[in-house]
């Protein structure tokens, strides 16, 4: 049987032209095994904003072709839905994506003796993220010392 892993990758890449057909880009894919069926979680994103309707169409049409490619060996449900106001940044194109908004950064290490940071992106290279902090404080950060990191929502 494969493995978790491979299964979410394959399902990626079956899915990802489906969701861009229609318009949508797909930001995030999470994959798991419960006791007796999967569950799929895919997470969409549009320009102008993700919409219910958006969400079912993008069930429906990947439904049918993961029903045809069967790339999951055991029942399964699906949930699709938007990442969230507040949604994580796991690749480096994210915070490219989100620069100049402001973030929550856990990192692995501390850097100036915390692990802990709330900044505004200014720049991302291509290893790793400057942030500007309050008080006008500067910090960067190896992309490889951040342990998690998410939008804040900013009102």
């Amino acid at each position: 049987m494969k493995n978790i892993e491979e299964i979410k990758n394959k399902i990626t890449e079956i899915i990802t032209p489906v969701i861009n057909a229609i318009g949508i880009e797909l930001y995030d894919v999470e994959f798991s095994k419960m006791k007796s069926k999967g569950l799929l979680r895919v997470f969409i994103e549009k320009q102008d904003g993700v919409t219910i309707d958006d969400c079912e169409r993008v069930s429906r049409e990947i439904e049918a072709v993961l029903d045809v490619e069967d790339p999951i060996p055991f029942s399964y449900i699906i949930e699709v839905s938007s990442p969230g106001l507040d949604r994580p940044l796991k690749e480096l194109n994210d915070f490219k994506r989100y620069s100049g908004k402001t973030v929550r950064v856990i990192t692995h290490e501390p850097i100036d003796k915390q692990t802990f940071f709330i900044g505004k992106i200014i720049d991302v290279g291509d290893n790793e993220i400057s942030f500007l902090l309050p008080k006008d404080r500067k910090v960067i950060i190896p992309y490889k010392n951040i342990s998690k990191a998410r939008l804040e929502v900013e009102v």
